[in-house]
């Protein structure tokens, strides 16, 4: 009997033990994407770095650094394109910390192969002149926010850009611009304000969406240039919202992605000469995410990412449907999109992933229809060790069908401790099946998750995203309340050991679910979040007359209700531990929301631990600071729901 005590005391002493490492969870992606040089003699890749990120152009070859550019702090490349073989632009964004949403700049470089004539070719730091790097420019000095429109295959010294004045209301017209010297040439202007335009196969601008202060979508077209616009479509008067997506090869159809009165978006082909829509695909759950021809602008499908990836076509019988189709079941249970291609597509970059792998590069040869491994992301994760993702659906109480995915613990049998994840954003943003490693984390401390895809999300369609205006901490919050009383109903969560946890929105969510629902959730972790609704419309950056309209129509204008749906105001309702953390160099989410709540928490007498880092923003960068970070969180979670600790 003593021999029998001793076994179960040691088991349950290992048990105690059991540590989470965090190494796999918290290291930066190797890359983060990589394109193929037109003939596909070179790569190109983006490298993460925590602050800021690098561009590397590689030879295909044996992979060797032929030309490199890095970036001044909190300077990231938003996307990047091949010019020619020779030549790279690529535009950027701001970002204030790892939570943070990339914020275009509206600039746009140019970079030979080999690293040489690295050059601003556009933007407002033409006009400044400080870039923050040894780049020169040669451009002229103009206020201006630029996006690529069209690479103009044709003309390899050239692209089209959309061109807009910062302004909060801008005018925008389309100029064609040499990669070379950064000149401009306008081409098109359209009689609708913040456009974006697209074109067709030959690079004529034949579209353009746009809006003005009311924030209703208006779509444009015209037969070529030199042609009039004519409107084809106004939100405030079909109901719908349409945005153009491509054309055909031959130019007579053009593709739209069009809203419905209830449920996910359509693509719609829409007959230039008879101005007739049909629609030609759709998904019973989940908006589309366009596929388009390798190496080309020609839309040809849609990805699906509902509860798994799914690929459909315009023409199943396709040479793109096959092979496609033949690429599918080559890397089976995976996502799968063609990341770039070579401007024959003979060569295909291919990019795989999944809810248990954080994704891998192949080389797909068309000839020889082999795929070769090329980089992957990141090399500590097992994708055997990994706990995947179950597809979730349930009612809310309204009757609302949410949509979400819930995460378990390898092996586990009963129900257990359950952390709550709400996503940032809210608007617009969306959880899907996909490799999370802060899930993965999570899970791996002996923890289920539960993402819920609640009204306001995007994804879903406009009416379901259209659902959570004004709804902060009123409906949207009662989603997450009624899903999580629905994991404990179907024996998924253990009632007494459920925390709620999240970023930015999340953390909002978060801390709401402790003021409306004291006796569910045992604690809440509150991560760069906003606290006072009031206080994020007087500190909102973005300028224009829109944005006023925005906030009235998403967040509300109701002084009293924006109060009662604060949770720095209503900390007196909370009953549990919580963890706060913030980075004094937040611009999204500025620290003094955080400060302002610890300080409600501790004057109501509620237990707070925070953590903040001085020299971080919308999330935390640096390795030392985010080991940090889990590290306290895992311990806190351990504390309140029993899980494991991370490792020293």
């Amino acid at each position: 009997m003593l021999c029998l005590w001793a076994l179960v005391a040691c088991s349950l002493l290992a048990v105690a033990q059991a540590q989470v490492v965090l190494d796999p969870f918290v290291e930066d992606d190797s890359i983060r994407d990589i394109k193929i040089s037109p003939t596909g003699t070179h790569f190109a890749a983006v490298l993460p770095s925590g602050e800021y990120s690098a561009i590397a152009v590689m030879r295909r070859d044996d992979q060797a650094v032929v030309g490199s550019m890095r970036l001044p702090r909190n300077n990231h490349i938003a996307d990047f394109w091949w010019v020619n073989d020779e030549r790279l632009v690529f535009s950027l964004a701001e970002r204030f910390g790892s939570r943070d949403t990339p914020t275009p700049t509206g600039e746009i470089y140019g970079m030979n192969l080999d690293g040489s004539r690295q050059q601003l070719l556009v933007g407002y730091r033409v006009r400044s002149g400080q870039t923050g790097t040894n780049i020169r420019s040669g451009a002229k000095e103009e206020f201006v926010h630029a996006r690529v429109v069209d690479l103009l295959r044709d003309d390899p010294r050239s692209i089209l850009v959309a061109i807009s004045p910062f302004t909060g209301d801008p005018q925008t017209r389309v100029d064609r611009m040499d990669v070379y010297t950064g000149r401009r040439t306008t081409i098109a202007t359209v009689p609708v304000t913040r456009a974006n335009f697209v074109a067709d196969s030959s690079g004529e601008v034949r579209m353009a969406v746009g809006a003005r202060t009311d924030n209703q979508l208006q779509l444009y077209y015209r037969a070529a240039r030199g042609s009039d616009w004519t409107l084809i479509n106004h939100q405030g008067t079909s109901g719908r919202a349409e945005y153009p997506i491509g054309f055909s090869e031959d130019g007579r159809t053009a593709f739209l992605q069009s809203t419905r009165p209830q449920g996910p978006d359509a693509i719609v082909a829409y007959d230039t000469a008879s101005g007739e829509r049909r629609e030609v695909l759709r998904d019973e759950v989940v908006d589309p995410e366009i596929m388009y021809r390798p190496g080309t602008s020609v839309p040809i499908g849609a990805l699906f990412t509902g509860a798994r990836p799914r690929m459909a076509f315009f023409d199943e019988a396709s040479d793109d449907a096959r092979t496609f189709r033949m690429l599918e079941q080559a890397f089976p249970g995976q996502t799968l999109r063609v990341a770039s291609s070579t401007w024959d597509a003979a060569t295909k970059m291919v990019a795989v992933s999944s809810d248990v792998d954080p994704g891998s590069f192949y080389t797909f040869d068309t000839a020889t229809k082999k795929a070769g491994f090329t980089f992957g992301l990141r090399d500590k994760i097992d994708p055997r060790e990994m706990a995947p993702m179950q597809a979730v659906s349930l009612q809310a109480r309204d009757g609302l069908t949410l949509h979400g995915f819930l995460t378990r613990p390898a092996g586990a049998t009963t129900a257990g401790p359950l952390v709550v994840l709400p996503h940032g954003g809210p608007f617009g943003i969306h959880d899907d099946w996909t490799f999370d490693p802060e899930v993965q984390l999570l899970a791996a401390a002996g923890y289920s998750v539960l993402q819920v895809n609640f009204r306001g999300s995007g994804h879903h369609g406009h009416a379901f995203q259209q659902a959570g205006a004004r709804q902060w901490g009123l409906a949207m919050q009662d989603d997450l309340t009624d899903a999580t009383r629905w994991a404990i109903e179907q024996g998924h969560a253990d009632a007494d050991r459920i925390c709620i946890y999240g970023g930015s929105y999340g953390a909002y969510a978060a801390l709401m679910g402790a003021v409306r629902e004291p006796a569910l959730y045992r604690c809440a972790v509150g991560y760069v979040g906003v606290y006072d609704l009031q206080q994020m419309r007087q500190q909102d950056r973005r300028t224009g007359r829109w944005v006023g309209t925005w906030m009235d129509e998403w967040v509300g204008s109701d002084t009293a209700q924006l109060a009662q749906t604060s949770p720095n105001l209503q900390a007196d309702r909370i009953r549990v531990p919580v963890f706060l953390a913030a980075g004094g160099r937040d611009e999204i989410a500025p620290v003094e929301h955080t400060r302002r709540m610890e300080r409600a928490l501790k004057t109501a007498g509620v237990p707070v631990e925070s953590l903040y880092v001085a020299t971080e923003g919308h999330g935390f960068y640096a390795p030392e600071n985010r080991r940090a970070y889990y590290t306290k969180l895992l311990d806190f979670l351990a504390t309140h729901l029993g899980g494991q600790r991370a490792a020293q």
